[in-house]
């Protein structure tokens, strides 16, 4: 990938932060933006958010499709581009994967005690 689409897809994942923390609220869930993909046409951005806590992922994305217009709007609003891309959620469960992982890991390293 070029530098410059890095460059683009770190900006939007720093002011997409930024503005779900100030602008929606999740009950007992933890909302965090892993990675920003944009399309190279920048008309297009793939979100991909992670969800720890209570509440479900697909509330959470539900709830995030049901405010994208007014993302879009405050994103346009600090973000100066040719194009403001047409957000879309996608729910990443990398992080659960990765404590999966590591749960068997540490499961293989235990000493099996044998009763002999």
């Amino acid at each position: 990938m070029k530098h410059r689409m890095l460059r683009v897809n770190e900006l939007l994942k720093r002011e997409l932060s930024g503005i779900i923390a100030r602008e929606i609220t999740f009950e007992g869930a933890l909302v965090t933006i892993n990675q920003v993909d944009v399309t190279a046409d920048l008309k297009n951005a793939h979100v991909f958010v992670s969800v720890l806590g209570s509440e479900t992922g697909a509330s959470v994305i539900n709830k995030l499709e049901s405010q994208r217009s007014t993302l879009q709007a405050e994103l346009a609003r600090h973000v100066t581009m040719k194009y403001t891309p047409h957000l879309t959620f996608h729910l990443d469960d990398s992080i659960k994967r990765g404590a999966r992982v590591i749960e068997i890991l540490q499961e293989i390293e235990m000493p099996r005690s044998n009763p002999e």
